[in-house]
């Protein structure tokens, strides 16, 4: 079997130790030839994967969904982690701020993360379009473009967000579940300083991405070697804590159809 490449993208330090364990794993236990290319941009991550530079891609929702789009449909799904299901954004204001319900948005000032967020910036656009919230009409948008290129994965833009609803400069602000989850875990916000106004129905996050003609056996083969990693082998459970996970599953791409409408709507696909 060829080497197979697969790709990353370094958001953080902690990435390089991520992907050490992992291909330490494929290349030793699993039998499998990989190597790892790590990108500073999901961008350049994806124009590497239409063009065949690497055979599997660890993509964002919203590069998965673009690698999706400008091969027409021929990159291929792979696995996905058991955290990556049932995302939600929350829009969060300051407790006792008389913000209570979506309809109390109007006319506000909401903080959004990086434009390329789709948890902090993409989707809670199309889900309060949706409600009948539009941006400009509705309500005023102040944009946090500190991570781009990574998608939101660095958290950066989202915890600008946070300062700016906790300093007033905002009335409320958008983000992911995760973050909130983390808020509250780690108590980075006052306790009780935050409500949440409001939050989304799901959708799903990262997705293993297959380039177009990527053999059905090397996809198969890489796919097989992530289901067999157990939470419960002390040799494995580092390296799936570290990527915050415990189970890799296959894709379920029904909970993608949102992020897929909104970059229609917000023109962020380009076509094959």
């Amino acid at each position: 079997m060829d080497q197979l490449l697969i790709g990353a993208v370094a958001y953080d330090p902690k990435v390089v130790t991520i992907w050490e364990g992992i291909r330490s794993y494929l290349r030793g236990e699993a039998k499998l030839d990989a190597e790892v290319v790590l990108f500073l941009s999901y961008e350049a991550q994806v124009d590497a994967l239409l063009a065949g530079k690497i055979d599997i891609a660890w993509n964002t929702n919203l590069a998965f969904l673009q690698s999706l789009a400008a091969s027409g449909d021929r990159c291929q799904p792979i696995a996905m982690r058991d955290t990556d299901l049932d995302w939600r954004t929350l829009f969060i204001a300051p407790t006792g701020g008389g913000l209570r319900s979506l309809d109390d948005l109007r006319g506000k000032r909401i903080a959004l993360g990086s434009r390329d967020s789709g948890h902090a910036a993409i989707l809670p656009v199309h889900f309060l379009a949706q409600s009948g919230l539009v941006e400009g009409r509705d309500f005023t948008a102040v944009r946090f473009d500190s991570d781009v290129g990574k998608h939101g994965d660095t958290g950066r833009s989202e915890v600008e967000v946070l300062r700016a609803v906790l300093d007033g400069s905002v009335d409320a602000g958008a983000v992911g579940s995760p973050f909130w989850h983390g808020l509250s875990e780690q108590g980075i916000a006052p306790e009780g300083a935050l409500t949440v106004v409001w939050e989304t129905p799901s959708y799903h996050h990262c997705m293993f991405t297959g380039r177009a003609d990527l053999e059905p056996g090397k996809a198969v083969r890489f796919a097989q070697s992530l289901f067999a990693m157990s939470y419960e082998n002390p040799a494995h459970r580092p390296i799936l804590e570290l990527e915050g996970l415990k189970q890799w599953v296959p894709p379920r791409l029904q909970g993608y159809e949102s992020l897929k409408s909104a970059c229609v709507e917000q023109r962020l696909f380009k076509q094959a």
